[in-house]
């Protein structure tokens, strides 16, 4: 059986000096968001990578990768599945600069007995918007892919049935869709998918990935699953050829981090190729997609985000890069299940670059809450004087107390209250009057109030609405 992620012992891996970039309170709340994710999660392993000003200031791996290898280390490639679609996209971007293609071919000109091959463009298949039916929609491996397969054979099982909608018309994820795309890079190149990215990307980037069907064994991460919430299990990868374009590449997360770190810097790929793969491709009706060529398009307490995640059988990643911030974190774990890669890259975000903090209350919306504030205050009877003005106070006696309590309380909880049309002075005062709602009762609260967020209530008066 596999060991905890909690109970194994955590490996950093060096890192140069310019990892100081993180403080000693910084590293020791990272070190815990991680150790939190893989606690609650029972997720055996995770590496990480964290970029800040284009730089890797932190890389460390954390756990149980499992028996291949003897303590857990930053180097070992896990696969990164889906996140590898933003590198075919790359190959296509590449191929256009050599002027072998465009992104708005029509996928006829390469492979016509594709479903809709005169209509699909490049385009649509790099940002999901064929219609070509998903080959694998799943979240485990299904019978089919117990046997090898090659791009051409899921072509033909997936990729010539009825479009699930009209080119562009429509998002719908399609692994169907990458796989297309890498035959035309390769038809294109005459090279292999993984080579030609060897000599265009990896060997540039100082990148040694490996394609995910051989990250299998000693000296890789273990694949794990879990049911329900029963033991966690190793798990048995799909056979050779089912990710390919879709999800080919194994690497460490420093070496995605690389990439990223070309991504911000606008290296390797043309200024133009970075801005194209991240602008959105809105569809027909000009509705938008969020996602652009192989990656998802977001935001982070209003800064852009370029983003993507992946599953490959037993294992998850997370990539997030926000290029205005020169700022990135990977985060790559040997479950597929659990989603501690969202929690790493969420948490570790949130702890270095925090969302701006809730713009303030308008003073209306200041003003709406103390009304209602006072309102409770009156159905329970236990109203706060320093909410009233002098004249206040005096019409609230004794009996007026009461009566109040007696007769909102045995309405139970408002179904609403809200403020009726707007705010406007009269004798010196701010009037606001609410309607409030229960079942088959609607009451109005006539209120006058000081000037200001904390203006003492002149008049909070209470009766039918009709």
């Amino acid at each position: 059986m596999i060991r905890t992620a909690f109970a194994a012992a955590a490996f950093l891996f060096a890192v140069p000096a310019a990892a100081q970039a993180l403080t000693a309170e910084q590293t020791a709340k990272v070190d815990q968001i991680v150790a939190q994710a893989l606690a609650s999660t029972k997720v055996p392993s995770a590496s990480i990578a964290i970029v800040r000003d284009g730089k890797i200031v932190y890389a460390k791996a954390y756990g149980n990768q499992g028996p291949g290898l003897p303590r857990a280390t930053a180097e070992a490639k896990y696969p990164i599945a889906s996140v590898s679609k933003q590198f075919t996209a790359a190959a296509v971007l590449l191929l256009e600069d050599e002027g072998k293609l465009d992104l708005d071919d029509k996928v006829a000109k390469y492979f016509p007995d594709v479903s809709g091959a005169d209509r699909i463009t490049i385009r649509q298949l790099l940002s999901h918007t064929a219609g070509l039916q998903d080959y694998w929609p799943q979240d485990y491996s299904f019978a089919a892919m117990e046997k090898p397969t090659t791009p051409q054979g899921i072509v033909d099982r997936w990729g010539k049935k009825p479009l699930d909608f009209e080119p562009g018309t429509a998002w719908q994820y399609s692994n169907t869709g990458y796989v297309v795309a890498g035959m035309i890079v390769e038809k294109v190149s005459r090279m292999s998918l993984m080579s030609y990215l060897e000599a265009k990307v990896f060997k540039p980037l100082g990148m040694r990935p490996v394609d995910q069907d051989k990250a299998i064994g000693k000296g890789f991460p273990q694949p794990t699953h879990r049911f329900a919430l029963g033991p966690v299990r190793p798990a048995k990868p799909a056979a050779p050829g089912w990710l390919w374009a879709a999800g080919q590449l194994a690497m460490s997360a420093s070496d995605l981090a690389k990439w990223d770190i070309a991504r911000i810097n606008r290296t390797v790929l043309t200024p133009d190729d970075w801005k194209e793969q991240e602008t959105e491709v809105r569809l027909a009706d000009g509705s938008p997609s969020r996602y652009g060529l192989g990656v998802s398009l977001g935001e982070h307490g209003g800064t852009p985000t370029v983003s993507h995640g992946g599953e490959a059988v037993g294992f998850l990643s997370e990539n997030l890069v926000m290029p205005d911030k020169r700022y990135a974190v990977v985060a790559l774990v040997n479950a597929d299940f659990g989603g501690a890669q969202g929690a790493i890259t969420e948490g570790i975000t949130d702890l270095l670059y925090p969302s701006a903090e809730a713009a303030a209350p308008s003073l209306d919306q200041t003003r709406d809450a103390l009304a209602r504030k006072l309102y409770d205050q009156l159905r329970a009877g236990t109203l706060d004087g320093s909410l009233l003005t002098r004249n206040a106070a005096y019409y609230f006696d004794a009996t007026a107390t009461a009566d109040y309590r007696a007769s909102l309380s045995a309405l139970g909880e408002p179904q609403a209250f809200v403020p009726l049309g707007k705010p406007r002075l009269r004798g010196g005062f701010v009037n606001r009057n609410y309607g409030i709602t229960y079942a088959g009762q609607r009451l109005v609260a006539i209120t006058y109030a000081e000037p200001g967020a904390q203006g003492r209530f002149e008049q909070f008066i209470v009766m039918p609405r009709d």
